[in-house]
């Protein structure tokens, strides 16, 4: 049985970092909670996919091999070191990582922009012009900012 809302957990805004990843904090949450039953119906969806497989892509790993290293790790720290000894990656392509999710919803991609326009619109925030992409609709809709 999934929590009710009123028993969301948030996962870690996608601007947080580790081993100079941003997002990674976000997806090791999102694992954790899953492993816990405790991610709510409204993740189960994307895990794995969308911005979790965009880093899945950049560290050149599969969802199955990263949620083995989350369920075997008991802290935030031995994820990280297991991170930086086995997904060698400049701080270039770390930053790339990065521009990329930022530049969610692409310009050109008229079905995307148009998903963030219904979502913020959903999540009553449609006035927002501060909201430009979905990494700020996470922390938007999270009641982060």
């Amino acid at each position: 049985m999934m929590p009710a809302m009123s028993d969301l957990i948030y996962p870690r805004s996608p601007r947080e970092t580790m081993d100079g990843w941003h997002y990674l904090p976000r997806y090791v949450d999102k694992i954790r909670l899953h492993l816990a039953g405790k991610l709510h119906a409204d993740y189960q969806e994307n895990l794995g996919k969308a911005f979790d497989g965009f880093w899945l892509k950049a560290a050149g790993l599969t969802h199955e091999q990263f949620v083995a290293v989350v369920k075997n790790s008991l802290t935030d720290g031995e994820v990280c070191d297991w991170v930086r000894k086995n997904v060698k990656r400049t701080a270039g392509e770390k930053d790339a990582h990065w521009q990329d999710v930022l530049s969610r919803p692409l310009a050109n991609d008229e079905a995307a922009v148009a998903r963030l326009k219904m979502r913020k619109e959903q999540a009553g925030i449609g006035h927002r012009d501060d909201i430009k992409c979905f990494a700020d609709m996470l922390d938007a809709d999270e009641k982060r900012i």
